[in-house]
């Protein structure tokens, strides 16, 4: 069974705390327009694809340049607005005491795109609100109205997407996470969201190439080498699926439902010590866990 792991990757406003100081990932960046030229007062804001953080804003100096510093590490959505010219987003992934730079080119709007587009961004604003508030239908509600006037960016799917699969609507989510990735082929949670819907509609091999993609995008995701690990099981890939379930207890030491896997994984290659080892570690981490009893059985005949 898939596990199922939310990326609220809305682009609402979070709470800003004070934890965040103590982290030191930092971004820098240059934003020009498609001559070169640099743009002053362009509005920057980036936000967490791992939910819980911050949505932090700043603003482009007069030579176009800006600066964010005490990030936590994870995947962020930055988008750039500034009147006259068409948003750009874009996604990036940091790292511990990471730094990252980026340079951004904003194209100019035909005045009648830009009053269309100002329009679609104030309904996706409303939209993500609604989604904050757990107010799904309203939030697709406007999230399907910013896309009748433009459908032109990726993120109105992917959030409409997200809001349907909150509500159970399996396919349509499918359908708007695909058009999000179509449109952002680059983007790590597009590719994530892809194949998870794709995993729960059973379609495993077509989820596998968008877990493949969403892994090289970032190589420091345990879900997502969880989920992968999941899929390959189905496929009946057991040496793969073993790697991946390795790199999940790799970069998340607790996660338990790994671990599990990994014992039974363990078992089915014979080979003991291993299989007792996780087994142990899995009840350590989860004693009242549903599959407790039989990692429990299992290990006390192993020990024989």
């Amino acid at each position: 069974m898939i596990k199922r792991y939310m990326l609220t990757a809305l682009l609402f406003l979070f709470l800003f705390s004070p934890i965040w100081a103590q982290y030191q990932g930092k971004i820098e960046g240059l934003v020009t327009d498609t001559a070169g030229m640099a743009l002053s007062d362009v509005a920057v804001t980036i936000t967490s694809l791992q939910g819980g953080a911050a949505n932090l804003s700043v603003k482009t100096n007069k030579k176009g340049k800006f600066v964010q510093i005490g990030l936590r590490p994870g995947s962020y959505q930055i988008s750039f607005t500034k009147k006259g010219y068409m948003t750009g987003t874009l996604e990036i992934r940091i790292g511990v005491a990471d730094k990252r730079e980026v340079k951004v080119q904003l194209e100019k709007a035909a005045s009648s795109v830009e009053v269309v587009f100002a329009k679609a961004d104030k309904l996706f604003q409303a939209g993500n609100k609604h989604y904050e508030l757990s107010e799904y239908e309203k939030a697709i509600l406007k999230f399907q109205e910013a896309i009748a006037l433009y459908d032109q960016q990726w993120a109105y799917f992917f959030n409409l997407g997200l809001a349907q699969k909150k509500l159970g609507q399996s396919q349509a989510a499918f359908e708007s996470f695909h058009k999000a990735v179509n449109m952002n082929p680059e983007s790590f949670s597009c590719n994530n969201e892809m194949g998870e819907a794709l995993a729960l509609m059973e379609k495993h091999e077509e989820a596998r190439p968008y877990y493949q993609k969403a892994i090289e995008l970032n190589q420091d995701d345990s879900n997502s080498y969880f989920n992968y690990g999941a899929i390959l099981l189905k496929l009946g890939e057991s040496a793969l699926a073993l790697e991946a379930f390795q790199k999940v207890v790799e970069l998340e030491p607790d996660h338990a439902d790994a671990y599990y896997q990994l014992g039974m994984l363990y078992v089915g290659q014979n080979l003991k010590e291993d299989a007792m080892k996780s087994l142990e570690k899995f009840l350590e981490l989860a004693p009242d866990h549903a599959q407790a009893p039989i990692a429990q059985q299992l290990l006390e005949y192993l020990k024989k």
